[in-house]
């Protein structure tokens, strides 16, 4: 009989989830506050329109492109305790700075700023699960701290008007920077490395350490860029985060134009969406890995949990058309559910295909070619809906997008092989 690993040898690694998923909560909370406040901030801003408010979110998808490569070889080098705290320190200080801001220009200088803080979170989480987890367990434990992001854009619309109504906008860019200092206070005396935490037990730190060992010592930033699987991963983020930055930034602005949703109502929606992705979330981690547990490769379960996300995905094309609010936001959650269910097998992809020291910096290439993407298409996005007034050819794109996303991985790297690198360092 197989035992259960929380009962027989203990269940920190666990906690160590839990403050992962706090974290990205408040990430979220931080990213999703301008899009909540973009119509009180088209009334209130002298010099905003849609195409400004695209560059101010564009000038954060570079910084947070940017920051990404930086952030993946930071978490490698000095390790998650640090890099960690020193992410969440700028990135609550500059959300916090954007209560100062009074034009698109300033918004745009602090959204930078803040983008190259958050860009640590996922680089950084990614490293910790995969130094705190087996295999088996880490695309669940992905979903569940990936689920943060859903939280987050959660709290936004379900606190943000409530503070912002009642003491002004300002104030809810503060509130969600203190959060976030509030979160290094528990992180920083708490975390260790699993080796040397004096809380994990013996059994659970060689349960953690079941699969077989790392061979290689270092693992170089340039080493990866020859691998298929290096590219095949930045490809996939290239074609999809895009739509979830889509969802996040213009999903209020989206119905306010479509059906007259101001910030007094669309906390309703909003949660609704990101209630849908944070089960999406959960249920895709689990599924990819409750499939290995019945005996499927990880290859053929992580891709059919991939390709079921990629087709949940397709009626979101059809959201502009319909005429009920409501229909719309069922739409995009399901959208929105598939992607993080997408995103939570993909991003465990890398822990199936690389040794844990190149996770970060995997992780961190994979992420700036999708805000890379992410930036262009918020311009776009901004040009057209000022230009044709209308949202639909973003719909469409971000419906077909998964499923191109998949086939090009599927192709690049058929059999889920993982990168072979010498003991020496060095590409094979």
């Amino acid at each position: 009989m197989q035992e259960t690993p929380s009962r027989s040898i203990g269940s920190y690694r666990w906690v160590i989830c839990a403050l992962l998923f706090f974290a990205t909560t408040i990430n979220y909370t931080d990213r999703a506050v301008l899009g909540v406040l973009e119509p009180t901030l088209r009334a209130s801003i002298p010099d905003w329109t849609a195409t400004k408010y695209g560059l101010v979110n564009s000038s954060f998808m570079i910084a947070y492109a940017i920051g990404s490569l930086g952030a993946g070889w930071l978490m490698d080098a000095i390790g998650v305790r640090l890099g960690f705290t020193l992410s969440l320190v700028v990135w609550s200080l500059t959300a916090a700075a954007h209560a100062l801001a009074s034009n698109a220009t300033q918004f745009a200088l602090v959204r930078f700023a803040l983008g190259i803080g958050e860009s640590g979170n996922f680089p950084a989480s990614i490293k910790t699960v995969a130094d705190w987890f087996p295999k088996k367990e880490r695309a669940l434990a992905t979903g569940i701290f990936n689920a943060g992001s859903n939280m987050g854009a959660i709290m936004a619309p379900a606190v943000v008007p409530i503070v912002a109504l009642r003491w002004g906008w300002q104030a809810a860019f503060i509130a969600t920077g203190v959060a976030g200092l509030v979160w290094v206070f528990f992180w920083w005396p708490i975390y260790r490395h699993p080796e040397s935490h004096p809380k994990l037990s013996a059994e659970e730190l060689a349960y953690i350490r079941s699969d077989p060992s790392d061979t290689v010592k270092k693992i170089r930033w340039r080493q990866l860029l020859p691998y298929r699987q290096t590219w095949a991963f930045a490809i996939a983020k290239f074609l999809t985060d895009p739509v979830w930055w889509f969802y996040l930034f213009w999903f209020s602005p989206f119905m306010n134009d479509r059906f007259k949703i101001d910030l007094k109502s669309i906390g309703g929606p909003m949660v609704t969406v990101y209630v849908m992705a944070t089960f999406g979330s959960v249920l895709g981690g689990w599924l990819s890995s409750a499939l290995i547990a019945r005996g499927w490769s990880t290859n053929a379960a992580r891709k059919t949990t991939l390709l079921f996300c990629a087709l949940c995905v397709l009626p979101v094309s059809f959201a502009p058309w319909v005429e009920n609010p409501w229909s719309a936001v069922l739409l995009v959650g399901v959208a929105a559910a598939a992607h993080q269910a997408f995103s939570a097998n993909l991003y465990t992809l890398t822990s199936d295909m690389f040794p844990r020291q190149a996770i970060g910096s995997v992780v961190g290439i994979g992420t700036f070619a999708g805000a890379m993407c992410s930036a262009v298409l918020q311009i776009i996005t901004g040009r057209l809906k000022d230009a044709t007034g209308s949202y639909t050819a973003i719909f469409v794109v971000a419906g077909s997008a998964y499923v191109l996303a998949l086939l090009i991985f599927h192709l690049m790297v058929p059999k889920l092989e993982p990168a072979v690198f010498a003991a020496l360092d060095e590409p094979t």
